[in-house]
């Protein structure tokens, strides 16, 4: 059957199937993914009023494409305390945040305790802001350092306050290049059963994938499939989070980045492929906010929300170190042709622009 076809009949595609589709023009490949996106939410652009909190960059593990860690080109080490990181939080809470987004480097020095007891401080001083924190590459950083199991770490984070995780440490799922780029990290195997049992304490997670750096398109859609199957067991994942390469400042000495053009297609088919997970977020800090704008004419429907600070993706290069106002966010989505629609964390909507 002609692929195309097959797309607009909502059939499921193979591997081989999601790499031909990276052969179709840019433009008849946005129409498809369009579609689906408008068929599942019209007009609609997702965001949230959010504040990104990175609390230590001080790191035990070693990745080849990091610009944030400390332990390697960034000499400036630190680590917030517990009343800083509420001070944060609660200065966000009172500008209309609604999230508090908790991603911290992998640090040897402050225990499991240092991490636990930051979220239970935030949720005891704002009961109702929605805390996203602790990436799976966390979680399994935490089991290989103290010798908790993942599930004392999963029920840890509850107890604590944590609502929902982040997708962050999946990189590319393909075993030899995660060993390049990140060997001693949680391999993929564990990333997805750490989400696996997040998701069987009936809690949601994002799943991310970065790309633009070494992997191939074939690695691409690996990553999608197994995503999609786990995705398949749980229903967990609320959203898919395809992740720009930044290229400075880290040693991968990446040559040939991602056009434009091939960042849109790999947006398209994630929203084509990924059929069983509900949201395509173009993360601004990542792709920027022209093409992140552009990209919900490609099959996104989400671009994160308003950040106020970002130091992970701004290390790299992304300009992204200062977030964006609420007002001005608001207007881009309306200039570039959608409704704007304010959500909390788990895709309900709150107010739409």
């Amino acid at each position: 059957m002609d692929l195309i076809q097959k797309v607009r009949n909502r059939e499921r595609l193979t591997q081989s199937e999601g790499e031909a589709l990276y052969a179709l023009d840019l433009y008849a490949l946005g129409e498809l993914a369009d579609e689906i996106r408008q068929e599942k939410y019209g007009k609609k652009s997702y965001f949230n009023i959010n504040r990104h909190i990175n609390p230590t960059n001080v790191c035990a593990d070693v990745c080849k494409f990091c610009a944030y860690s400390a332990s390697r080109k960034n000499p400036n080490q630190y680590t917030m305390s517990h009343e800083k990181i509420v001070e944060t939080a609660q200065h966000a809470w009172d500008k209309g945040a609604k999230e508090v987004h908790i991603v911290s480097a992998h640090n040897p020095h402050d225990g499991a305790g240092w991490y636990m007891g930051a979220f239970q401080k935030v949720r005891e001083a704002l009961p109702d802001i929605h805390i996203k924190a602790m990436t799976a590459a966390e979680v399994d950083f935490l089991h290989r350092q103290y010798g908790l199991s993942y599930d004392e770490v999963l029920d840890q984070m509850i107890e604590s306050g944590v609502d929902s995780m982040p997708g962050g440490g999946a990189e590319i799922f393909d075993e030899a290049v995660r060993e390049y780029l990140c060997k001693g990290k949680v391999t993929s195997a564990q990333w997805l059963e750490i989400h696996r049992k997040w998701h069987e304490r009936g809690r949601e997670s994002n799943a991310t994938m970065l790309f633009g750096h070494i992997e191939s398109r074939a690695h691409r859609i690996d990553h999608m499939l197994r995503l999609r199957d786990l995705q398949d067991e749980t229903g967990g994942f609320n959203a898919f989070v395809p992740l720009v390469y930044q290229k400075e400042n880290n040693f991968l000495k990446v040559k040939d980045f991602p056009t434009g053009q091939e960042i849109l297609k790999t947006y398209a088919i994630s929203r084509i492929v990924l059929d069983n997970i509900p949201h395509i977020k173009a993360y601004w800090a990542s792709a920027s906010i022209g093409l992140a704008l552009i990209a919900q004419e490609f099959g996104c429907d989400d671009l994160d929300g308003t950040i106020e600070k970002e130091s992970i993706q701004s290390a790299a290069g992304a300009a992204s170190a200062k977030g964006l106002d609420l007002e001005n966010f608001v207007a881009l989505i309306q200039d570039a042709g959608f409704i704007p629609i304010e959500r909390d964390s788990l895709y309900n909507e709150l107010r739409v622009y």
